[in-house]
């Protein structure tokens, strides 16, 4: 069975609005969640319901060991990365903050053979171009 992990932007799009069941609930996929998704689904989470939401939501995953955390050897690959890309796309790490995130994204699925679900086209591909990992991009 594939590996995949989706990116928050699917996740904030079915949380609050519904949209991409498809993909969150898809039965034929071991789904694990990204250690920087988390992160990033916490730190939007300002209000009570939404912060019992997000742990609701990533409690199965703890429990069932499919977080997924960057090793030592994801993040240093992920600074030659980020380094490529702002040397050949011209990326301002001081403007494009949320590419770290991306980046470990990418390389943390690439490390396990999983393929990331996201809807950041721009930012995947240009990763992808980089650094090759299975990419599904979500409109």
């Amino acid at each position: 069975m594939r590996r995949i992990v989706i990116d928050t932007n699917l996740y904030i799009d079915w949380l609050n609005w519904g949209r991409h069941e498809e993909v969150i609930l898809q039965e034929d996929a071991v789904k694990y969640l990204s250690a920087i998704v988390w992160m990033e689904l916490l730190a939007g989470a300002f209000r009570v319901p939404d912060k019992r939401l997000v742990q609701r939501m990533t409690a199965p995953f703890a429990k069932v060991d499919r977080v997924l955390a960057p090793s030592v050897r994801v993040y240093e690959d992920a600074g030659h990365v980020l380094q490529k890309l702002q040397k050949s796309r011209h990326y301002d790490l001081a403007k494009a903050h949320s590419l770290v995130g991306d980046v470990l994204i990418a390389l943390s699925a690439r490390s396990m053979g999983a393929t990331v679900f996201t809807q950041n086209r721009e930012d995947f591909m240009a990763i992808q171009q980089v650094r090759f990992f299975e990419l599904t991009i979500v409109d």
